[in-house]
């Protein structure tokens, strides 16, 4: 597995060189990024410098993110697709092999349509995303509030998602698990030792407050090893079955951080490094 950065949790960044620099000198192999940030560090450094400048600091593109609203209207869907084109080619550039999303487990209209929907959207994105190499992750999202915010349940759970996954019918599309939504829908180390390594996109790590589940919220995060999350079980499920992808921090605060970027990049750094080496993984 490789240790990943992101930055939630690290505060403000200018830009992917500096996300790069921040994870370099900190023991992470790869950054989550987006498409037009892509875009942006090929126009400031042009493509083979910024690919140069990834492998002088041996930093790779772990994920980007999947720019299409495809929650809404069909209208702001189908506007969305020729960016989604433009990140498809600018991750493949970058030798990036995965695009995400999350699903929100309630929404505001029906159900059944809105899956309906979804599904159909979401494997036209998966259709394109494969053209360029990449695949799609699906982040389901446990934490109680959320499933009451909006009118009516959705999907909140590792299992429906699998399902859902099964339904879209597009063979690059799995899930991004993340440790924080694993925990709070109640899942266990057998769940994840279930699973195979090809069904997994993408892997977030994070840690939960010691209160009951039903209180945890999704935007009150700790770093890893803080919490009561069992971070050493669900990184040894992963190693189990055989999943070498990245493992990336993802930590959601209600308030913005106070501390630097560095301070911030050097303690989740830290963080990773203990609970990898209570798993003993290296």
């Amino acid at each position: 597995m490789i240790k990943g950065l992101s930055t939630a949790g690290i505060g403000e960044v200018k830009n992917v060189e500096e996300l790069v620099l921040l994870a370099s000198d900190n023991g992470f192999g790869v950054i989550d990024s987006s498409g037009q940030e892509l875009r942006d560090f090929i126009g400031e450094k042009g493509l083979e410098e910024a690919k140069a400048f990834l492998q002088k600091h041996q930093v790779k593109i772990g994920s980007i993110g999947l720019a299409v609203e495809w929650r809404q209207t069909e209208e702001q869907f189908r506007e969305g697709l020729g960016t989604l084109v433009e990140d498809a080619k600018t991750a493949a550039e970058f030798g990036c092999t995965s695009c995400c999303t999350y699903v929100l487990p309630a929404t505001d209209y029906n159900a059944a349509h809105f899956m309906a929907l979804a599904t159909k959207r979401l494997r036209l994105c998966a259709q394109i995303l494969k053209e360029y190499g990449v695949n799609l992750g699906l982040e389901y999202v446990g934490p109680h509030h959320l499933r009451t915010t909006w009118k009516n349940p959705f999907i909140w759970d590792l299992h429906s998602t699998l399902d859902w996954i099964e339904a879209i019918g597009e063979p690059n599309v799995g899930l991004l698990l993340d440790s924080y939504h694993w925990y709070t829908a109640e899942e266990t180390y057998e769940d994840l030792i279930a699973l195979q390594p090809s069904q997994i996109t993408h892997v977030h790590l994070n840690d939960a407050k010691d209160i009951p589940i039903e209180d945890v919220l999704d935007n009150d995060r700790l770093y890893p090893g803080e919490g009561v999350i069992d971070l050493v079980g669900f990184l040894k499920a992963l190693n189990k079955i055989g999943y070498k992808g990245p493992v990336v921090q993802e930590i959601l605060t209600k308030e913005p951080l106070r501390e630097s970027n560095k301070v911030l990049a050097e303690k989740s750094g830290k963080a990773f490094a203990q609970v990898f080496a209570s798993a003993e993984i290296n």
